[in-house]
């Protein structure tokens, strides 16, 4: 079946947006081009510079594209002050220090659904199909999709989504806010506020744990817990054992990537970005602020 390119996205602008609304967003400077002698156009979509039609806002930040330059199509365009003159004179220049970090800023605003996984059955309250345990508490606003399970004494905060098939354990406690992917599996795990999880991902599974004898490997059990602080992102099939006899934590504000292992007892700081594939040993200790690129192998 061939694939239709036509097709609407599946995220849309929350309203159109004017140039002036965009300068305050991203505190840029705006300076229409010679073509808007009387209104400027209305913002109805971002697109990258050799794509872009009337209506589109992108953003220039490196002479590695200024072939593209000539032929864009974009009604503004995001670039510092040094390459503004380099814009086409029918492309409005909005002029930051950091074009990149401005188009997150914009982008954010006109399509804040597209930052977390958002409930697949588009729906609100406790969905038909999803298993809520009697000793469950639930605050108001929580959304849970069919197929999720939620277990006893697991408590859940206002605001919070719980994707479909997604398994919360007994005890788990997350706070409000968050988003919990499809397929995510949580015990022995405890989340703060305004908490990403993307689909796949496992929290709070068995460290890999053993005491080696003579005839083989005795299982040695884990007693600790996971712990996510605020505002952490964690990607998709992402896994985090809980701790040995000490807790896992992840501290505030880090970002994790899809595909990242980290063992038992690891202890990560705070706004902290690790990159996918990269595999964290059980009981390393890693400060704040500190970035681990792709296919990082961390020893215990």
């Amino acid at each position: 079946m061939a694939t239709d390119i036509s097709a609407p996205s599946f995220f849309r602008i929350s309203r159109s947006f004017t140039l002036d609304e965009i300068a305050t967003i991203a505190a840029a400077i705006y300076r229409a081009p010679p073509a808007f002698q009387k209104e400027s156009p209305a913002i109805t979509g971002v697109a990258p510079l050799e794509s872009a039609r009337p209506g589109d806002l992108c953003f220039f930040d490196s002479l590695r594209y200024a072939a593209a330059l000539p032929n864009c199509r974009a009604s503004a365009c995001f670039v510092r002050d040094v390459h503004a003159a380099l814009l086409p004179k029918t492309v409005a220049a909005l002029i930051v220090d950091d074009p990149s970090k401005a188009m997150t800023q914009t982008m954010t605003a006109m399509f804040s659904d597209a930052l977390s996984p958002s409930s697949l059955f588009g729906a609100t309250g406790v969905a038909p199909g999803a298993i809520v345990h009697p000793e469950a508490r639930l605050e108001t606003g929580v959304t849970v999709d069919p197929g999720a399970f939620i277990g006893p004494g697991a408590e859940i905060g206002a605001g919070t989504i719980i994707g479909a098939q997604a398994m919360i354990g007994p005890g788990v406690r997350i706070g409000r806010h968050c988003s919990i992917g499809a397929h995510v599996s949580l015990i022995c795990t405890l989340i703060g506020d305004r908490v990403i999880i993307h689909p796949g991902a496992r929290l709070g599974q068995d460290g890999f744990g053993y005491a080696p004898g003579a005839r083989g490997y005795l299982k040695t059990p884990q007693l600790g817990r996971v712990i996510i602080q605020d505002d952490v992102e964690i990607g998709a099939n992402t896994t985090i054992d809980r701790g040995a006899a000490r807790d896992t934590i992840i501290g505030e504000g880090s970002k994790i990537d899809n595909l990242v292992q980290i063992g038992h007892n690891v202890v990560i700081g705070r706004f902290c970005a690790i990159v996918a594939q990269t595999g964290v040993a059980g009981s390393c200790e890693i400060g704040d602020f500190v970035s681990i690129g792709g296919q990082a192998a961390i020893g215990g």
